[in-house]
């Protein structure tokens, strides 16, 4: 792609591609494909003039390279599936809105008074049947003020007055279906799908590990505990129970069994299946996510639901204040200021504006917020219970040494371990499978049915011997495997600094694989300014042994810890938090996290981590920073104190408003100018950083 360079600046370049025009999809295109490329930090494509604005970490001369071979017709970026674009709602409305404010000054310097008149009485029927809707449903809500203000302005030949309050009413119900749709959007973006690849069954039966953009329909994918289905398909093997409430809300597992249909971006719980392929793009799961956020009240807080709550009850108020306001006074004028002005479209704007301008603000510090509730639930928190592998320790463990029993061969041992544990994606998990690749080792398939057992291990025959592979109480307690005789010593001498995973054959151990799994940086200042923000408490489960947990959490000054947990106590120890009194949130990565994330106030996923702890999560934050989770917990509290701000001044403002019309100061146009203004303004404030 030609390309001239406007400015730049140290790791930023602002550049323009030399084409007629961009459209949308292009553009959306050029974002999605710039940032998948390692080096290049964030990118802001302007599809009206062609430009970009590129920050990158890498050399300025890698960059004019990848510009250079940059083209809209290469398969890689022509291949890339942009489904719900953001991008073109916000075209969609700013057109909208541009439209309305043209045709509005337009129509008052060109059309003549009679045809003005005309499109009045036209216009205000729609409010009127709003309004009478409401009435014979047994609502007397602010539709029904809108419209006895519109048709009373009418009535007294206040043609100007009506056609004010109508035209605002347009701008304000633009601006709130304008947010509606961005938020959908944002959110339904968020929780789409990152599975890059999948296991395919072959014409010859065999597992094959392929990129899912090579997956047909009619294809077959294996499926297992905490996979994420990647597409659309039909069970015809096996069975699975699966967690699909980010589709259909549903809080309980469902069963599918073979006949059964499973849908994109629902997670096995447990089991194992084998689909075929029905629907190999996007766009149904993103649908669905869509119906399924706007069917719900997932993204309101109590705040936000208090907020307008409250502004239906004031509205017998304001209309009982415009009887009294006339009986006493005999001034229609004063009584309809009462009218036009209503706590309504401040609240119920300003509110959920402020939420999903949080929402978004967080995405750029790395974090996936599901909801303003949970924001909220964030902010109210004071205890915090954490996982350790691949929480508080390195997300990408790896493998320090292997250390072998009964002369075997260490290659051999890896090679076994990698063989089985490439199937359950975890930090450690992966630690195994990428020092295998990092020795050219070739794992090929050599085992039969894999069985992963939740935080204990995975157990599965070679030939007619049996394998088990994991935590010392799976091997030898669960599976009653034991140290060869002349070896104890030898095991007795495993260092002490590394997390350990045992392999065992035939109940013989064979092997046992030392894990580097050394702390996050930082994390020990992340710990201190989550105190700072208002957790009282902080403690660390793991599944890991005592000894291990104990030097993690001596080393960073945590409140409590508790080792060699299994899921359920987790769970159960934050249900005796929350019997206390607490407001908890769950940090965790795994499959064993699932129980604890769901029962917290707030769970949060690592990213790197397994997809169904992410799904069940309703926070899900970068592996590389815990910091973020200090950004989420500032952000959560100044959301809360913007809101209550805005409460306090919305009221305050529009009651100023209605007493100054009552005593004749201002004219009702006035007062719903200054009305409309200021519900533009507190949504414009609440669109702003809070950090």
């Amino acid at each position: 792609m030609k390309c001239q360079i406007l400015h730049e600046t140290k790791n930023r370049m602002r550049v323009h591609f030399c084409k007629e025009n961009m459209t949308i999809e292009e553009a959306d295109k050029a974002d999605a494909y710039l940032k998948s490329i390692s080096g290049i930090d964030d990118v802001t494509v302007y599809e009206r003039t062609g430009d970009l604005i590129i920050y990158y970490s890498f050399d300025r001369s890698e960059l004019i390279e990848i510009l250079a071979h940059f083209s809209f017709e290469n398969d890689e970026v022509k291949n890339i599936e942009i489904v719900g674009t953001a991008r073109l709602v916000q075209r969609e409305y700013e057109e909208k809105l541009i439209m309305t404010i043209t045709l509005r000054y337009f129509r008052k310097i060109f059309y003549p008074l009679p045809l003005r008149i005309a499109l009045a009485y036209i216009k205000s029927i729609k409010y009127i049947l709003k309004a009478l809707k409401s009435l014979a449903k047994g609502q007397l809500n602010v539709s029904v003020l809108d419209a006895v203000a519109i048709t009373v302005s009418l009535i007294r030949g206040d043609f100007e007055t009506a056609s004010s309050v109508m035209f605002l009413l347009k701008i304000g119900e633009i601006l709130e279906e304008w947010t509606h749709k961005k938020s959908v959007s944002d959110l339904a973006n968020t929780m789409s799908l990152g599975i890059e690849k999948v296991w395919l069954k072959n014409k010859n039966d065999e597992e094959v590990l392929v990129s899912t953009n090579k997956v047909n329909v009619g294809d077959k994918i294996v499926l297992r505990t905490s996979n994420m289905i990647p597409l659309d398909g039909e069970v015809i093997d096996g069975g699975v129970t699966v967690n699909q409430s980010a589709i259909t809300g549903e809080s309980v597992a469902v069963n599918k069994t073979v006949g059964s249909r499973v849908y994109a971006g629902t997670v096995v719980e447990s089991g194992e299946c084998i689909i075929k392929v029905t629907q190999i793009n996007g766009q149904g799961k993103y649908d669905r996510i869509v119906k399924m956020i706007e069917d719900s009240e997932k993204l309101k807080s109590s705040l936000e639901s208090k907020a307008s709550n409250l502004a239906d009850r004031l509205v017998p108020f304001s209309l009982f204040g415009t009887i009294f306001t006339y009986a006493i006074t005999r001034n229609v004028t004063r009584a309809l200021s009462i009218l036009m002005v209503d706590y309504s479209c401040a609240l119920k704007l300003t509110m959920p504006v402020a939420v999903l301008s949080a929402i978004n603000e967080c995405s750029n510090y790395n974090a996936t917020v599901k909801g303003g509730k949970y924001l909220e639930a964030l902010s109210k928190a004071n205890v915090i219970v954490f996982d350790k592998t691949g929480t508080l320790t390195n997300a990408h463990p790896k493998v320090a040494d292997i250390i072998t029993f009964g002369n075997n061969d260490k290659t051999e041992m890896l090679r076994l371990a990698a063989c089985l544990e490439e199937h359950f994606p975890h930090s450690v998990a992966n630690a195994v499978v990428n020092e295998a690749k990092a020795r050219g080792l070739d794992h090929e398939e050599q085992h039969s049915k894999v069985e992963y057992i939740v935080a204990h291990g995975i157990s599965s025959l070679v030939g007619d011997e049996k394998v088990v592979i994991g935590s010392y109480h799976f091997v030898f307690e669960d599976e009653n495997c034991t140290v060869p005789q002349d070896e104890q010593d030898k095991f007795n001498t495993i260092p002490n600094e590394y997390s350990h995973l045992y392999m065992a054959i035939n109940r013989t151990l064979v092997a046992v694989i030392c894990i580097e799994d050394p702390i996050k940086d930082n994390v020990k200042q992340t710990l201190d300014d989550l105190r700072a923000n208002g957790i009282d408490k902080i403690v660390m489960m793991t599944g890991d042994s005592e000894r291990t947990a104990k030097a993690v959490a001596e080393k960073l000054g945590i409140d409590e810890y508790h080792a060699e947990v299994m899921p359920e106590d987790k769970a159960m120890f934050i249900e005796r938090m929350q019997a206390d009194g607490n407001s908890v949130i769950m940090v965790g990565d795994g499959v064993n996290d699932s129980p604890a994330l769901s029962k917290a106030d707030v769970g949060i996923a690592i990213s790197s981590g397994a997809a169904i702890a992410r799904e069940i999560a309703d926070i899900t934050v970068s592996s590389d920073d815990l910091n973020s989770l200090v950004t989420l917990k500032e952000i959560s509290n100044l959301l809360m104190a913007r809101i209550r701000s805005n409460y306090r001044s919305i009221i305050s403002f529009n009651t100023a408003l209605i007493v100054l019309g009552v005593v004749g100061v201002i004219p009702p146009t006035t007062s719903a100018f200054l009305h409309n203004a200021s519900t533009l303004a507190f949504t414009l404030k609440s669109m702003t950083k809070l950090m």
